[in-house]
C-alpha cells in the first residue's frame, strides 16, 4: 500500500498555474470510487475530483437495485459478498476494517449450499446492499459525482484533456483515470485512438470477460420464502448458477419489509443469450427458476439485468492494476480488466493508479 508521505507530493504533477488540479475519474464502481477516497484521504483539499458514469446510479457491478413500489426492499444484482483470502486479509486489512467499522460490512454468518472456501478465508456482507461501499466511499470522497454522463471522446488540447460526452459540452481535466471495462476503453474515439501504443492495443484487446444475466424478484411485506439456506449455488441445471433469498443472505430480515430474491444465470447461458432482447430471456430464466422452486411464491415486481461484463476471464497481460496511455498530462487505465475481478482485485487496482500518479514524479 503506498504511503501518505509520497503522496502528498502529488500536486507537484499538475501546472502551478492553476491553484487547483480537476481530475477527471471515468466509471462509479468499486475502483473508480475507491481511487477518489484514497485521493481525497491523501491530498484533502489539494484537488477538484469529479467521477462521471454513464448509469443512473452508483456501483458498477457492484449494483444494488431497489424495488419499484418499496425502497427498503433491494436486492445485489451484481456482487453478492466480499471473499477475504489470509493473503489479503493483511494485505488490505485497514480497508476490510474500515467498512466493517462503519457498518458497511458485517461478517457473512448465513449458510450457502454449495460454497467452496479456501482454508482461512471468509465473507463479509453488506446489510444495505453491496453498493453502499460504493457510495460510502463516493461519500467519504468529497468528489462532484455526475450519472448519465457517457464519454464518448478524449482529445488533448493546450495541454488538457478535453473529455466529450453524448450529451452537454465537452470540460477540461488535467488528469483523466479510466475505470470502465477494457472494451469500453477501446470504443473511446478522437486523440486517445492514437494515444495507445500498437503493443498496448493488443494486449488490451486480448482482454475478456464473461457474460450473464441476474434476474431480481420482489416480494410484498409477509410472503414466506421457505428453504433451510439463505444462498445455494446450483450445479444441475443449464440457466441457473446461483440463487439468494437476499435479505436472508444479510441476516436483516423483517416483517415490514417484504423479501427479495436474486438469480444469477451461468456463463454459457448468458453467452448464448447475450444478444437477445432481456425481455425474451426473463421468461426462459423464470421457467427454470420454477423448476427449481416450484412453491416459489409470486413476485410483485421482476428486474432483469444483463451483464455483458461480468468478470475478468483473461485480465492484462501480470495484472499490473493499471496502465499509462500519457503521462504529460496524465491519462491512466485501471480496474478489474488489469487485475481480477473481486473487492481485492479493484482495491489493488486503486492502489496502482495513486502510486503510478506518485512514481512519475520522481
Amino acid at each position: 500500500m503506498c504511503g501518505g508521505d509520497s503522496l502528498s507530493f502529488l500536486s507537484c504533477l499538475f501546472p502551478c498555474s492553476r491553484t487547483m488540479s480537476r481530475i477527471l475519474i471515468v466509471g462509479a464502481g468499486l475502483t473508480g470510487s475507491l481511487c477518489a477516497h484514497l485521493l481525497r484521504k491523501e491530498l484533502a483539499n489539494k484537488l477538484q475530483l469529479v467521477v462521471w458514469d454513464k448509469a443512473r446510479g452508483a456501483g458498477g457491478r457492484m449494483s444494488t437495485s431497489r424495488s419499484p413500489s418499496d425502497p427498503n426492499c433491494t436486492v445485489d444484482l451484481g456482487a453478492q459478498y466480499i471473499t477475504v483470502t489470509p493473503e489479503y486479509a493483511l494485505m488490505h486489512k485497514t480497508f476490510h476494517d474500515e467498512l466493517v467499522a462503519n457498518g458497511i460490512c458485517k461478517p457473512l454468518s448465513v449458510a450457502v449450499e454449495g460454497m467452496v472456501m479456501k482454508d482461512g478465508s471468509y465473507n463479509l456482507v453488506t446489510p444495505r446492499g453491496v453498493s453502499s461501499i460504493v457510495k460510502y466511499y463516493l461519500n467519504q470522497s468529497g468528489a462532484d459525482v455526475f450519472y448519465e454522463r457517457h464519454v464518448t471522446q478524449i482529445n488533448l488540447r493546450d495541454g488538457r484533456w478535453e473529455v466529450c460526452r453524448k450529451s452537454g459540452s465537452p470540460e477540461a481535466f488535467d488528469v483523466v483515470v479510466l475505470t470502465m471495462p477494457v472494451p469500453q476503453i477501446l470504443q473511446l474515439q478522437g486523440h486517445i485512438g492514437k494515444l495507445i501504443k500498437e503493443s498496448q492495443r493488443r494486449q488490451l484487446e486480448a482482454v475478456s470477460y464473461s457474460s450473464r444475466y441476474s434476474l431480481g424478484l420482489f416480494y410484498e411485506a409477509g410472503t414466506q420464502i421457505d428453504v433451510p439456506w439463505a444462498a445455494k449455488y446450483i450445479t444441475d441445471n443449464p440457466c441457473i448458477r446461483f440463487i439468494s433469498i437476499d435479505n436472508k443472505k444479510r441476516n436483516v430480515e423483517s416483517s415490514e419489509v417484504g423479501p427479495s430474491l436474486v438469480v444469477h444465470t451461468s456463463i454459457p447461458f448468458g453467452k448464448e443469450h447475450l444478444e437477445e432482447e432481456k425481455d425474451n430471456v426473463e421468461p426462459l430464466i423464470l421457467k427454470h427458476l420454477d423448476a427449481i422452486m416450484p412453491n416459489l411464491p409470486q413476485p410483485k415486481h421482476v428486474k432483469c439485468q444483463k451483464w455483458r461484463y461480468s468478470q475478468v476471464t483473461e485480465a492484462f497481460p501480470d495484472c499490473p492494476g493499471q496502465i499509462t496511455l500519457h503521462s504529460k498530462p496524465f491519462l491512466l487505465c485501471g480496474g478489474d480488466g488489469f487485475t481480477h475481478s473481486n473487492f481485492d482485485g479493484c482495491t489493488e487496482s486503486a492502489l496502482r493508479i495513486v502510486e503510478t500518479l506518485v512514481s512519475n514524479l520522481q
